[in-house]
């Protein structure tokens, strides 16, 4: 439901300093289609990114450098 997602998203909203520049990507999940969560972005000053429908080049970067991360900090512990 909504009401959970809300939730998260107040909490971290609530830790931005004031001047904030955010630009949030993310995938075309349902959440983050929700007018609500985009009505709420939006007020808060946070610019939305999505990724284009079926479109997994869109994000390659970040989705590497988490590869990358996860190898070296939780995989390399087993």
């Amino acid at each position: 439901t909504y009401s959970l997602v809300s939730e998260m998203l107040e909490i971290a909203l609530e830790r931005l300093p004031e001047n904030h520049q955010l630009l949030m990507h993310s995938d075309q999940g349902w959440h983050y289609q929700m007018k609500q969560y985009v009505r709420t972005l939006e007020l808060r000053g946070v610019v939305q990114s999505m990724s284009r429908k079926g479109n997994c080049y869109d994000n390659a970067v970040m989705e590497n450098f988490f590869g990358i991360m996860k190898l070296e900090f939780l995989y390399i512990k087993e």
